[in-house]
């Protein structure tokens, strides 16, 4: 019976991939028309984080699909490095419908002072100069900066975890404001846990994040609070530092957590945050492993690749969402208000698990288990 209800949970996560695939192709997905001036397109993080590099590469790459920049070959940047990238766009994109302004870029360094100037800066550029046409928002900071009645730039929001959660929009059904549109996929991250939940029956399950609005967001706290209620599990917090410009004291943050939580919790959800990353993955998977506990990694297949036991990832990565973001962009500029698209985005998923961090920690692999992988990793890789 558990067995069954695997299959059946793992179907419906699949489900609504399915029904968007059959949708009619949309026209307005495309250029309808060739402006007398190509928009000037702005881009704006809290900082540098690889799902924001992720993120602005696929749309890119959707906007290419769509034809509304020419066909490219993008070079090999460094992994993270949004504004090298930037750079590239704006001089190499041949395009007559879209410009990647030079001087677009704006970036926080997860610095709140320097938050607080930049979004003043761009604020007044946007209200005053009315040099760009359309503003890419990555992450929740910049959401958080730009979705609001201070500008009327059109402004697509990408990579917040829970905008909702964190301000950034209304509700699912609408941004709240006539110039704004936020990509977000509401399911994966409760699909997520009660997975995890299923698998493994945890009683505890350990939490380490920033205990702020925008660190909340990045968890999905709401989301899991919400679990814990309904499954029976209880939620054991510990805080972490997740947006300031020191890496080191993230890094470090995260770690302590892992120390703290470890040898008290049966098994740790690894949420979204700046001191989870290449850098600290090797010694997070060590200290779980040794204290034999089950993490999930709520970023994916690359993390789980690096140790974690298991995560419940997009099955063909974030290209389909890209698609999905460069496809209301072209909206967008065809005319249609950001406010009235739609912002939910569906994805199909996969189950990962890596088998030799479960030979670690000495889990049993049952049938359920086995059979709700769809993928495995046999070694424990490092870092590239």
């Amino acid at each position: 019976m558990k067995l069954y209800r695997t299959i059946i949970f793992l179907l419906l996560c699949c489900t609504g991939a399915v029904a968007q695939a059959k949708q009619p192709v949309d026209i307005n997905l495309k250029p309808a028309a060739v402006p007398e001036q190509p928009w000037q397109v702005g881009f704006y993080q809290g900082g540098d984080y690889q799902d924001y590099y992720d993120y602005l590469l696929v749309t890119v790459e959707g906007l290419a699909e769509l034809g509304w920049i020419e066909p490219l070959s993008l070079p090999d940047f460094v992994d993270g490095d949004t504004a090298a990238v930037w750079q590239w766009l704006s001089e190499n994109v041949e395009s007559r419908h879209l410009s990647f302004r030079k001087d677009g870029f704006y970036d926080a360094q997860w610095d709140q002072t320097r938050r607080l100037e930049v979004r003043g800066a761009l604020l007044s550029r946007l209200n005053h100069a009315q040099d760009l046409d359309l503003m890419l928002a990555m992450g929740t900071w910049a959401g958080q900066d730009l979705a609001n009645n201070l500008h009327r730039v059109p402004t697509v929001v990408l990579s917040a975890s829970d905008p909702l959660s964190a301000g950034v929009i209304e509700s699912l059904q609408d941004s709240g404001y006539e110039h704004v549109f936020a990509s977000y996929d509401p399911g994966l991250y409760p699909q997520q846990v009660q997975l995890f939940h299923t698998l493994i029956g945890f009683k505890t399950l350990g939490v380490p994040y920033e205990d702020t609005v925008s660190g909340r967001s990045y968890a999905g706290m709401d989301m899991i609070e919400k679990a814990a209620r309904e499954l029976g599990f209880e939620v054991v917090p510990c805080y972490t530092q997740s947006d300031i410009a020191e890496q080191r004291i993230a890094e470090q943050s995260v770690i302590s957590c892992f120390e703290e939580l470890a040898p008290q919790v049966d098994a740790i959800y690894v949420t979204t945050q700046g001191g989870v990353n290449y850098r600290t993955t090797p010694r997070l998977v060590e200290i779980a492993n040794q204290h034999g506990v089950p993490t999930f990694s709520q970023n994916g297949e690359s993390e789980v690749r690096l140790g974690y036991l298991l995560s419940l990832a997009r099955t063909h990565g974030l290209l389909p969402e890209g698609r999905f973001i460069a496809g209301n962009i072209g909206r967008i500029i065809n005319g249609v208000s950001p406010r009235t698209l739609e912002q939910v985005f569906t994805g199909a998923s996969s189950v990962v698990l890596n088998m030799k961090t479960a030979e670690e920690i000495g889990l049993y692999l049952d049938a359920d288990l086995l059979a709700a992988a769809d993928k495995m990793y046999w070694q424990i890789e490092s870092p590239e």
